[in-house]
């Protein structure tokens, strides 16, 4: 819960002029110092600022006003908020500071190289830039390239080791996985003991091989040994 009221010197207004509130009362709860709400009272400052009324906004109570208003010791509690506001998530860039602004191009070529699985919202999400910046970097079109050295974002101070780890789990979680026969596999323990088959390319034959030639030659001659043989039996 916020201990510093809205607009706190128009608050001051209000409380000078409509209630019998110390000046260190008032100071107290704007968060101002005693003097400033003197001058406030004064007409010395604050000229032309409207009074805000607190109880209207729901930052004090008309009760928590009389109890202080009768105890001068007694300091003005802020009033629990009766809505509960959700924190908005951030969709701009991360802001970096000035001073570390020139070491956005060295994280981004460290997350280029050791995490190429990260998108470029994600980049900036880490470091809080642009993507054409990124893009420049990836391709080596930066103007300062020749002189980037790859650094750890998290030791640059650009983000923390926690937003690093979460940003890299979720790019794996989304990474396509890659089917087992288009990666390396291992051979099973039967291909790996089993004998190699022995090549029967450019090997010669073990056994004699007959030239068919010569078999029509050699039949062709047992067939007229026949023939001979059997005129002379007929003679």
């Amino acid at each position: 819960m916020s201990t510093t009221p809205l607009m706190p010197k128009a608050t001051a207004v209000w409380l000078v002029d409509n209630t019998t509130l110390t000046f260190d009362q008032i100071a107290g709860f704007c968060r101002l110092h005693p003097l400033e709400v003197k001058a406030i009272a004064d007409g010395d400052s604050a000229q032309g600022i409207k009074g805000l009324d607190p109880v209207l906004t729901g930052q004090l109570s008309r009760d928590e006003i009389e109890k202080a208003e009768a105890d001068p010791n007694r300091k003005l509690t802020m009033a629990a908020p009766k809505v509960r506001v959700p924190e908005t998530k951030r969709r701009s860039p991360r802001y970096t500071p000035v001073s570390k602004r020139q070491d956005r191009p060295n994280a981004i070529l460290w997350l280029v190289r050791n995490h190429a699985e990260l998108k470029d919202a994600q980049v900036i999400r880490l470091v809080g830039t642009t993507k054409p910046t990124i893009e420049a970097i990836r391709e080596r079109t930066h103007w300062n390239s020749a002189n980037l050295t790859p650094t750890d974002p998290v030791t640059l101070g650009l983000c923390t080791q926690l937003e690093l780890d979460l940003e890299v789990g979720k790019a794996a979680k989304s990474a396509p996985k890659v089917a087992e026969d288009e990666g390396v596999r291992l051979l099973s323990a039967e291909e790996t003991t089993a004998e190699p088959a022995e090549p029967s390319i450019g090997l010669p034959d073990l056994e004699p091989r007959v030239d068919e030639d010569k078999e029509e030659e050699m039949d062709a001659d047992s067939v007229f040994a026949k023939l001979k043989s059997l005129k002379s039996d007929d003679l």
